[in-house]
């Protein structure tokens, strides 16, 4: 059966990591969860108290990061490794949330990790999320998603999510970090969020888990058959 790339991009809280990994469990494809290795970076510089506008240390210091997914043989999820240390839980929490866009906004860290994915899509059959896999990171990608949803229903599935967790946060303040990072994705000057010319949009506001998972996996079904 032929492979393909599958690039999913849209913006922040719409469903594209959730997705992303039940199709690749449909498809059985790799996952590439580009999100989580930004908020790994910003884990790495927050815990060590660096300058996240001082480029130059940032720069010096993204050579110590390694960063890797490994599969939890109880719960089947792809944990999020930085430096062997499972930081899963870690870089969900609020103050990795309220700093990332300003960390994958930076040029060194988006040179850095961009040169990683590619190089784990070599051989295609794999996933991928975020906000320019479609544009930056893979534009020849065979199927191109830009995910969208209503902010205040973001807003509401991620309170739910962090409840879930253990975490209370007040809706305001994650409708609130929502919208700076929507402004800020796609104002920054590095890789700015666009939707791609040829990617189909998907808008989860009024779409169940299970109604979005099964038309992004009708669509690459039609198109792994195209190629």
């Amino acid at each position: 059966m032929p492979k393909i790339v599958i690039a999913l991009d849209g913006h922040s809280g719409c469903g594209k990591s959730s997705t992303a990994k039940a199709l690749a469990e449909c498809l059985q494809y790799a996952y590439i969860d580009t999100g989580a290795m930004y908020r790994a970076v910003t884990l790495y510089l927050l815990r060590n108290q660096i300058d996240l506008t001082d480029n130059q240390e940032i720069s010096e210091h993204l050579p110590y990061l390694r960063i890797r997914f490994q599969r939890n043989p109880k719960t089947g999820i792809n944990e999020t490794f930085l430096n062997d240390e499972n930081v899963e839980s870690e870089i969900r929490m609020m103050r990795v949330s309220e700093n990332v866009s300003q960390v994958s906004s930076l040029a060194e860290v988006r040179h850095f990790l961009v040169a990683q994915q590619q190089a784990a899509g070599k051989e295609k059959a794999v996933i991928l999320d975020g906000r320019d896999i479609g544009t930056v990171v893979f534009p020849n990608a065979e199927l191109k998603i830009f995910m969208t949803a209503d902010v205040q229903i973001r807003a509401e599935r991620r309170q739910k999510e962090l409840a879930e967790k253990g975490q209370r946060v007040d809706l305001e303040e994650i409708t609130k970090n929502f919208e700076q990072r929507d402004f800020m994705d796609a104002n920054r000057k590095e890789s700015p969020l666009r939707k791609a010319k040829d990617a189909i949009t998907i808008n989860t506001t009024y779409l169940t888990f299970e109604e979005q998972v099964n038309e992004i996996v009708k669509l690459a079904k039609q198109k792994i058959q195209e190629v």
